[in-house]
């Protein structure tokens, strides 16, 4: 069993790293679909010119990591969660910036935890990421519009703490568009290495269900699109004491696009967070999530 963990680890960092950068280096321009000739480009003509990926069609997920294409933007997250008379917070800035098809992004997050007058307080670990996608389908009519993708993030540790172990996580993803609704995809193998919980590994999943609503549909007044949303966020050792217990949470909410101002359009959301079995409602009774995206 630890053989097959070992080698699909193996391959999925192998498939996420070579996928970076074969998309990252095989960009190159095709001619417009209406001159009658291919919208393909990119390594091998995987990609495709008439995808919504990176044009605003899929809203920023709440508990699961972004995996839209995104040109320049910055992000604000509040998350309260609680078990019993244990409470946490976690406030979390965050940069992402686009390079043709790729996007960077950097993360900083501060905890606070306390529990029968017992605090824990500090930066939690700086998450650098990069994510590209690999292949596109749109169907003819353009109603199906399938992007798939890899990621790499590393979590560099503070030693504040709440903080003291590096985290590698290669991920490979999926966005999905059937007309206003949208799948996001997100599927990890994370490992850590460090005094706490070093040579831990964990498969990581989650999805974003949304369904954009225009103003032409719901005219409320300064918003372009409203997006309800539900995620699920799951996890799932793969070693150590507590292999094999899966941990699942889910997330209701919503998020606006609000009209654009002097090249800047706000997207404020908030999400409601709740565990969906026993492994989640050991760690999280109820929360709450607001976010501001600011895209420029």
């Amino acid at each position: 069993m630890n053989a097959y963990f070992y080698g699909m680890k193996s391959r999925l960092l192998i498939g996420s790293l070579c996928g970076l950068v074969l998309v990252a280096g095989g960009n190159k321009l095709v001619a417009d679909d209406s001159a009658g000739q291919s919208t393909r480009y990119g390594l091998f003509d995987a990609l495709d010119h008439r995808s919504g990926y990176g044009q605003g069609v899929f809203p920023e997920p709440f508990l699961v990591d972004d995996s839209d294409l995104e040109r320049n933007e910055v992000r604000l997250d509040w998350l309260h969660t609680a078990v019993g008379a244990a409470h946490s917070d976690t406030a979390k800035a965050e940069l992402e910036k686009g390079f043709g098809p790729a996007t960077v992004e950097l993360a900083v997050p501060y905890e606070r935890n306390w529990d029968d007058g017992v605090t824990e307080k500090g930066f939690a670990n700086i998450e650098l990421g990069a994510r590209s996608p690999f292949y596109q389908f749109v169907s003819e009519n353009g109603l199906v519009d399938s992007t798939f993708g890899v990621g790499l993030e590393l979590s560099l540790p503070t030693t504040s703490e709440v903080s003291h172990d590096t985290e590698l996580v290669p991920k490979i993803f999926n966005d999905l568009s059937i007309g206003n609704f949208t799948l996001q995809s997100l599927f990890g193998y994370s490992m850590l290495y460090g005094p706490e919980e070093g040579g831990l590994d964990t498969f990581e999943y989650g999805f974003t269900f949304g369904y954009g609503i225009p103003h032409q549909t719901l005219p409320l007044p300064g918003v372009e699109k409203l997006v309800p949303v539900f995620e699920l966020s799951g996890e799932t050792p793969l070693n150590h004491d507590n292999a094999g217990q899966n941990s699942l949470t889910a997330g209701v909410g919503l998020r606006a696009n609000l009209r654009t101002f002097w090249g800047v359009q706000a997207r404020p959301g908030i999400v409601f967070v709740f565990p969906v079995d026993n492994g989640a409602r050991a760690d999280t009774h109820w929360g709450i999530m607001t976010s501001l995206v600011f895209e420029f």
